[in-house]
C-alpha cells in the first residue's frame, strides 16, 4: 500500500536574508523525506526568489505588509481563507518565532512546531504551537534555522552536512554586464537601516584597493542608486548593476567571484550559493551568517546585544578598507 508524501508547511515570511539563510532546510528535508511535499508561506515581495525552487511543491505569498498599509479588510479576508484552505500539512514549521508568523502557521491549521517562550523572538508566539524546541535565540540563525526544522521532523543535522551542502538556489546564466577579461566582485552597498551600512567613501577606497577587478555596484532603492553612482564616478573598475530582479540577483551573485556587503540578504545570498563573500558588521555580529573557508567576516570592536540591537551604533565605518582588502585578495587567490 503506498503512503502519502509527508505535507510540510514552512513559514518564514520576511526578511529576505532570513529566507535565503533558511532555505538550507529544504535539501535537508529531502535527505530524509525525499518524497516530502514541502510548500513555503512567505511575504509576497520574497516570494519571487522562492519561485520554481527544485525542492519545494509551492510558494504562498501573504501580503501581509500590504494589508497593514491598505488596511483593506477584503484583502485580510481573502488571505484568511487562502490559509484556511490550503489543505491539510502534516507538519506546519514556524521558523520565525513572531506572533504574525505563528497566526500565520494557526489559521494554516494544526501540528504546529515552533520555538519555545524562552527562545522565539516574540514568547507570545510559543502559545500557538503543539510542540516546541528549546534553541537560545542568540545561537547562530543558520544553525537555528536546521535545528527547530531538525527536530520537529525527528532527524539530526552534523556541521560537515552544512559545510558540504548543495547550493540552495538552482543555478542560471550569467548576466551580460559581468566582466570576461578579468574577476568580477558584488559590492552590496545598501542594507535595512544606515548604521548596517559601509560608508560609500569607504567603498571608494576599497575600488581602488581592488583595481584589478570589475567591481558591480548592486542596489534595490533610488537611494541605494544614488550611493551607486556616487562611487562609480569616483572610481574607474565600479559601475552601477541596473534594477535586478530577486531572480536576476541570484544569479549575479552565483556567477561574481566574490561578493563584499554589508549584513543584508544579497550578501546572504553568496553563502547560500557556495560561492565567495566577505560581510561587513558594525551593529549585528558573526550570529547572522555561517562562517566557512571561503565565507568570511569583518567586524567593528563594537559590543553587540542580540536582544536590543542599537541602530544608532556607527561603528561599522571602523572596519579599515586594507584589512577587507587583504581578505578579497585572498579569496580571490592573489596577493
Amino acid at each position: 500500500m503506498n503512503q502519502k508524501p509527508l505535507r510540510i508547511a514552512i513559514v518564514r515570511l520576511t526578511a529576505l536574508g532570513d529566507i535565503i539563510n533558511g532555505t538550507i532546510v529544504l535539501q535537508l528535508i529531502k535527505k530524509h523525506y525525499p518524497k516530502a511535499q514541502i510548500e513555503w508561506f512567505c511575504e509576497e515581495a520574497f516570494a519571487p526568489i522562492l519561485q520554481e525552487h527544485p525542492d519545494l511543491f509551492a510558494v504562498h505569498s501573504v501580503p501581509i505588509k500590504k494589508i497593514k498599509k491598505t488596511k483593506d479588510f477584503a484583502l485580510l479576508k481573502a488571505t484568511i481563507t487562502q490559509l484556511k484552505t490550503a489543505g491539510e500539512f502534516d507538519k506546519i514549521i514556524d521558523m520565525q518565532g513572531l506572533i504574525k508568523s505563528a497566526v500565520v502557521a494557526k489559521f494554516i491549521g494544526k501540528n504546529i512546531h515552533g520555538f519555545d517562550k524562552a527562545s522565539a523572538r516574540e514568547p507570545l508566539a510559543a502559545w500557538f504551537y503543539q510542540t516546541h524546541s528549546n534553541i537560545p535565540y542568540t545561537n547562530n540563525v543558520i544553525t537555528r534555522n536546521i535545528d527547530v526544522v531538525a527536530e520537529a521532523l525527528d532527524f539530526s543535522v552534523s556541521d560537515e552536512e552544512i559545510l558540504n551542502k548543495k547550493p540552495c538556489f538552482a543555478s542560471q546564466q550569467a548576466p551580460s554586464f559581468l566582466a570576461n577579461n578579468r574577476k568580477n566582485i558584488a559590492l552590496v552597498i545598501g542594507a535595512s537601516w544606515p548604521s548596517k551600512e559601509y560608508p560609500k567613501e569607504k567603498f571608494i577606497e576599497l575600488c581602488f584597493a581592488l583595481e584589478a577587478y570589475n567591481c558591480l555596484l548592486i542596489w534595490g532603492s533610488e537611494r541605494e542608486k544614488e550611493m551607486a553612482t556616487f562611487i562609480a564616478e569616483r572610481t574607474s573598475n565600479a559601475i552601477v548593476t541596473p534594477k535586478l530582479s530577486l531572480r536576476e540577483l541570484t544569479a549575479t551573485i552565483e556567477h561574481c567571484d566574490l561578493t563584499i556587503g554589508n549584513d543584508t540578504g544579497p550578501t546572504h545570498l553568496a553563502w547560500a550559493m557556495n560561492r565567495p563573500s566577505i560581510t561587513l558588521f558594525g551593529p549585528t555580529n558573526t550570529r547572522m551568517i555561517y562562517q566557512t573557508p571561503i565565507n568570511l567576516a569583518c567586524e567593528s570592536d563594537s559590543p553587540v546585544d542580540i536582544n536590543k540591537i542599537n541602530k544608532e551604533d556607527f561603528s561599522i565605518k571602523t572596519i579599515e578598507v586594507d584589512e577587507v582588502a587583504k581578505k578579497a585578495k585572498k579569496l580571490l587567490g592573489t596577493k
